[in-house]
Order: C-alpha cells, then structure tokens, then sequence
C-alpha cells in the first residue's frame, strides 16, 4: 500500500520553530516531486513548498519564503519541512504529497497536480 505519513507537528509559540517530515511506505520517493501544503479552518489548501526529484530546485509560497526550508533525503525515502519564525497564521493542518515526475528537475506545487496525499499533521501557532 502507497502510503505517505506526515510527522512533527504540534503546538508552538510565535517565533517558535518545527521540523516536519513525510515519510514514503510502499514506494520510493526518488521518482516523484514533492510538495508541503497547508490548510486553515475555512480556507482553501495552498501550496507551501516544493522539491524536485533531484532536491536542486525549490519553491515557496511568497507567504513563508525566508523562514521556511524544504529538503529531501532519498535515502531515508523523506522529505523534510523546516519551519522557522512561526506566526500564527501558519496555523493548519500541513500535508505532503508526491507527483510523479519524468524529469528530475521538474517541480510541482498544485493542488490538482499531486498523485498521492498523506493525512497532514496539525502546526498550531499561539501563544
């Protein structure tokens, strides 16, 4: 079975920093762009960050740029979320998800472009 499993989340304080990971069961990540999305009670998911198969292409929401860091280790089948200077805004349930890609430079951060979705991991910011 295809699985993909977020973990990390939790409650922090403004300012606070996590480190999410998602983690592939089932099949190797080394073929799939991956993307980190969030959603917020009453809003839309949104696309946060993504990574290329080879890990040398990213891209970020403007929203988060500069505070938060993707990375990939193909290796440990894992890709990572740093998250740093949290707001409250950040609050949401954060997903990853993995699009099969031919090319490894190729990255995908929609929502309607993903092949396979993990069930999220709550961030919650609030002091």
């Amino acid at each position: 079975q295809l699985q993909l499993v977020e973990s990390g989340g939790g409650l922090v304080q403004p300012g606070g920093s996590l480190k999410l990971s998602c983690a592939a069961a089932g099949f190797t990540l080394d073929d799939y762009a991956i993307g980190w999305f969030r959603q917020a009670p009453g809003k839309e998911r949104e696309g946060v960050s993504c990574i290329s198969r080879s890990g040398a292409y990213t891209n970020y929401a403007d929203s988060v740029k500069g505070r938060f860091t993707i990375s990939r280790d193909n290796a440990k089948n894992t890709v990572y979320l740093q998250i740093d200077s949290l707001k409250p805004e950040d609050t949401a349930v954060y997903y990853c998800a993995a699009a099969y890609s031919i090319t490894a430079h190729q990255v995908m951060c929609v929502v309607g472009g993903m092949d396979y979705w993990g069930k999220g991991t709550l961030v919650t910011v609030s002091s």
